[in-house]
Formats: structure tokens, C-alpha cells, sequence
């Protein structure tokens, strides 16, 4: 979905301010998949959106709404180029070695905070849980796009009758969110693909295919 640009009239005194709304949520992700989102102060957003504290509760609504919107972007950006491979034509092994490659450029991308912003962006005291109910959504329904990606190898045939699509989605989930901690520790793209390659020797063979490789 693309989200058009507008440019929002700042409330405060005098002449009504003009800003970018598009480019000010852009900022507003960053800051927020950086810190998360309790640690992330209101005089901290203006002073990246580059606006007023008026002009952000005109504009977005609140704080939770801002990070809301900023969730959306995310998922609409980057986690939809992210996850394109489980949508692809190719074989399930294919799509999951592309998912792990694609997490281990994505984390470690110059210009972008490392790590996922769905696995890191919350940082959240007690009375904010509601905004780790929300990422834990997001990141649930990831899972399931995973697992439906198995779940269509295993009817394929590419993987063996009984592989546990549930348990093998939710273990690549796990390196997935492994390599988001060690990409915000400052491992470096190269050790995060190794890591990929090696979460791989885990994927189950069909019998056919092992027959195969003993002719």
C-alpha cells in the first residue's frame, strides 16, 4: 500500500507551520525502531520530525497513534520486502533461505537502526503493555505466513508426511529473532548469513530426495 505524501498545517502561535507528514513518520519509525517505544520521549520525536509538540497531536493523534503509524510503515516497507519470499513461486526451502538472507541484509542495513523493528521496537514499562500486545500480534501473524509456507511444502511433497509445520516455523521464527539481537549487538551481515546457512542443515528431507542422493 502506498501512503501519499501531504503536508500538514503545525498548530502552535503565529503562522501555521508546514511539514511533510509522510517524511516526519519516516523519522518517527527510525527513532522508535532505534529505542523502542518507551524509551522514546516526545521532545525527542519533535526534535527528529522537526515540529512542535501541537503539531504532532494535530497531526497523528497521540504518541500510541504516532507509533501505531509507525508500525504500519514498517510492515508496509520494509517487513512486506522482508517476507515477499514466502510468496513466491519457488520451493518452501527456497523461500525460507531467501526469508534468513533477506533478515540478515535487513538487520545489518547502514542507514537503518539494526535488528527488526517488530522484535525491538517496544522496550515497554509496565503500564504500556498494550504496545507489546500489539508487536506480539505482528509478529504471530509473521509466524503463521511461515508456517502456511511449510505447510505447503509438506503438501507438496518437497518435505516428509508428518513434518511439524507449527514447530519448524516457530524454531526459524526464533533464529530470526536470535539474529535481530545479535545484528543490534553489532554482528556484521557476513556472520548473520553463516548463522542462516547454518539454521538450514536443519531443514527436513524428504524420503524421496535422500533416495535420491544415495544413487
Amino acid at each position: 500500500m502506498t501512503t501519499m505524501k501531504k503536508s500538514v498545517s503545525g498548530a502552535g502561535r503565529g503562522r501555521p507551520r508546514q511539514f511533510d507528514r509522510d517524511e516526519a513518520l519516516g523519522q518517527a519509525l527510525s527513532l522508535f525502531w532505534r529505542y523502542g517505544y518507551g524509551s522514546t520521549s516526545i521532545a525527542a520525536l519533535t526534535e527528529a520530525m522537526a515540529i512542535t509538540a501541537p503539531s504532532l497531536y494535530a497531526a497523528f493523534g497521540s504518541k500510541e497513534q504516532l507509533f501505531y503509524e509507525a508500525v504500519d510503515r514498517y510492515a508496509e516497507t520494509h517487513g512486506a520486502l522482508l517476507y515477499r519470499p514466502l510468496q513466491g513461486a519457488g520451493s518452501a526451502r527456497e523461500a525460507v533461505q531467501a526469508l534468513l538472507g533477506g533478515a540478515a541484509a535487513l538487520f545489518s542495513a547502514k542507514g537503518n537502526p539494526a535488528g527488526c523493528f517488530l522484535m525491538t521496537g517496544s522496550s515497554c514499562p509496565a503500564d504500556c503493555a498494550y504496545i507489546e500486545d500489539t508487536l506480539r500480534q505482528r509478529r504471530k501473524e509473521k509466524e503463521l505466513a511461515l508456517q502456511a509456507c511449510i505447510q505447503q511444502g509438506i503438501a507438496s511433497g518437497e518435505l516428509p508426511d508428518g513434518t511439524d509445520a507449527a514447530g519448524l516455523a516457530r524454531f526459524f521464527n526464533t533464529v530470526m529473532l536470535g539474529m535481530s539481537m545479535q545484528a543490534r549487538d553489532g554482528t556484521p551481515r557476513a556472520a548473520l548469513e553463516a548463522l542462516a546457512a547454518t539454521a538450514m542443515l536443519a531443514w527436513p528431507v524428504a524420503q524421496q530426495a535422500k533416495a535420491a542422493r544415495k544413487r
